[in-house]
């Protein structure tokens, strides 16, 4: 008897282990492959019978929220976009079967309040039956300046992004083509599939915001860069005198690169820098040689994905660098923005911000706050610098140079602003065919202001997708975009400063 119960007992706990075993193989060694089946639709399921809060913006409108189904047998609640595109390269989407993407995704602990510490601040709401759980987010970017944006750049491809460059806070960011998260997080499996089949096929990538996700010739714009480089390595000052001339030969080369469109140019610093003549810069970038023009790009971040708090973000580039010693000529070009140099919009924007802000460039951010669901602070964005390129003595000096292309440069046709404040900028037209080609051109404007207390840094990429545009230049195409901006920005600023005055004080 006593034998036969060992064994029973043997077998039984046998049984519990190898039950043990298999319970613990499936859910926990393969809970991410199980969760991931197409037909496992209960996580899913789970997730959208519960509220999901709301992304808002800096002004208070909301751009994301969770909205009782409609006619949907299958779940409780629905992902809607009331402001439609205008934020969607920055929410992302969120689908019962599509998945996530952007802040939606990034930010979905939050916004489902499953955080570690959303859960013990609503303990006491869940003892009292209060179920509700969900977390915010608020913006750093403003509705209102999202609608101008949309507005100044129309449907040309392109983007606009507005910075303070004291923090970093992203303030618009717009990119064109774009799309419609309604219609991807549409209830309707098949109307969603096949919208989001549409954008995956569409060559212009309305998917990818192009303003931090792509990069683009910068042309003269990145001049910003080379000059930083080339004053804080000494070369030039502002009193250095450049010969005039239409051409100038790289070494190992018979081949000259020029001015735009064969222009003479020469002068001082101030005054080529004002007037955007590429052979200076060319020049400047051979003195430097290889060596110190790619450390000192590196110090301005060129190389590196931008450190934004949003999802593949990319990384400025100026071409293979390994044998630079041995190709001058390309050395010469990519001084001046062009061969290889490739800026993303928004690091081109950090890159004004850098001069703007004594020499610092600061981590871009998009997200404010994450709040939870009685709007207590779950945490709030900390400004950092990410990058220190120039001395604060260098970025006085460029400021100083930047102004100057405001008021007598390649920028003084467009970029005053209506209430007289001053601005720095830095026009650029990146040529993209090759002599005797039909010409094919990006434009593109970088500028700050005020330019004596800078509080705004904005940046316009025109993608030269049309003959209007390749035909143009950044300082008259893209810098009444960037007038257009700063308008409204410093309007809605003294509309609010009026509005803040203690009526009767005459103040």
């Amino acid at each position: 008897m006593n034998r036969s119960i060992r064994h029973l007992a043997a077998g039984l706990i046998a049984c519990y282990v190898a039950l043990f075993v298999m319970m613990n193989y499936w859910q926990v060694g393969r809970t991410d492959e199980l969760a991931a089946q197409p037909e496992n639709t209960r996580a899913l399921i789970r997730e959208f019978n519960r509220p999901r809060g709301p992304i808002v913006s800096a002004d208070g409108v909301v751009v994301a929220r969770s909205v009782p189904a409609e006619g949907v047998s299958s779940v409780d609640f629905v992902r809607q976009y009331p402001t439609g595109d205008l934020f969607a390269n920055v929410t992302g989407y969120h689908t019962f079967g599509l998945g996530s993407t952007q802040l939606e995704r990034e930010k979905s602990s939050v916004l489902t309040g499953s955080t570690t510490r959303q859960q013990l601040l609503a303990l006491p709401g869940l003892v009292a039956g209060q179920t509700d759980t969900s977390g915010s987010v608020q913006l750093t970017m403003r509705h209102d300046l999202q609608q101008v944006a949309k507005f100044l750049l129309g449907e040309r491809e392109g983007s606009i992004v507005v910075l303070d460059p004291r923090t970093g806070a992203v303030l618009a960011m717009w990119s064109y083509p774009t799309f419609d998260p309604n219609l991807v997080a549409d209830p309707d499996y098949d109307s969603a599939f096949e919208v989001l089949s549409e954008l995956q096929a569409d060559p212009e990538d309305p998917l990818l915001a192009n303003a931090y996700m792509q990069r683009y010739m910068p042309g003269s714009t990145y001049k910003i860069l080379t000059t930083g480089i080339a004053l804080e390595e000494g070369i030039v000052t502002p009193e250095t005198v450049f010969e005039t001339e239409t051409e100038y030969t790289p070494p190992q080369t018979t081949r000259p690169v020029g001015n735009y469109r064969g222009t003479a140019c020469g002068g001082d610093f101030v005054e080529v820098f004002a007037r955007s003549c590429n052979t200076p810069f060319a020049r400047m970038a051979v003195e430097l040689g290889p060596e110190r023009f790619v450390d000192g790009n590196e110090r301005w971040g060129v190389g590196e994905p931008i450190p934004i708090d949003l999802p593949r973000a990319a990384a400025s580039t100026i071409g293979p660098t390994d044998d630079l010693d041995q190709n001058l000529p390309l050395l010469a070009m990519r001084g001046f923005g062009q061969n290889e140099s490739q800026m993303v919009p928004l690091h081109m924007a950090m890159s004004a911000a850098a001069v703007a802000n004594g020499g610092r460039m600061m981590a871009p951010y998009v997200v404010e706050a994450e709040l939870d669901h009685q709007g207590r602070v779950l945490d709030r964005a900390t400004p950092r610098v990410w990058k220190t390129p120039i001395s604060p003595a260098t970025a006085a000096t460029m400021t100083d140079m930047m102004v100057e292309v405001s008021t007598r440069g390649t920028a003084s046709c467009c970029i005053g602003l209506d209430s007289g404040i001053p601005v720095a900028s830095k026009t650029g037209t990146a040529q993209l065919n090759e002599t005797g080609e039909p010409e094919e051109s990006h434009a593109w404007i970088t500028a700050f202001a005020p330019a004596d207390a800078p509080r705004y840094a904005v940046a316009v990429m025109l993608k030269g997708t049309s003959a209007e545009i390749s035909a143009g230049t950044g300082g008259r195409l893209a810098g009444p975009i960037a007038k257009g901006m700063l308008d409204v920005i410093f309007e809605i600023e003294a509309a609010d400063a009026a509005t803040d005055t203690p009526e009767g004080t005459g103040q």
